[in-house]
């Protein structure tokens, strides 16, 4: 399972430990992912992804999944996030019509 939040996309970034000697050595810094259940009023049914602390908060703020979902550009979105737009979006369509 890769180190990426299914949402944002955030990841593992690289850099240098360095010492008080001016040392350096590789490390890696890993993305603070949480395995989270959001509820879809679209879908009527919990939805498990891994998200950064920071998404959460992001979707939190915008009211939910399904709103953050309907805001977001498809360009800033994941894969599993694109589909997951496209499912919510077909059933909304198909509630209004």
């Amino acid at each position: 399972m890769a180190r990426r939040c299914q949402v944002t996309g955030k990841g593992v970034m690289t850099g240098n430990n360095v010492s008080h000697a001016n040392n350096r050595t590789r490390r890696r810094f890993l993305p603070n992912l949480q395995e989270t259940a959001l509820l879809s009023d679209a879908l009527g049914q919990m939805i498990r992804l891994r998200l950064s602390t920071h998404a959460i908060r992001t979707i939190e703020h915008n009211g939910g999944l399904d709103a953050f979902l309907a805001k977001a550009k498809v360009a800033d979105l994941s894969l599993e996030a694109r589909r997951l737009k496209k499912r919510i979006a077909k059933v909304q369509a198909r509630i209004a019509a």
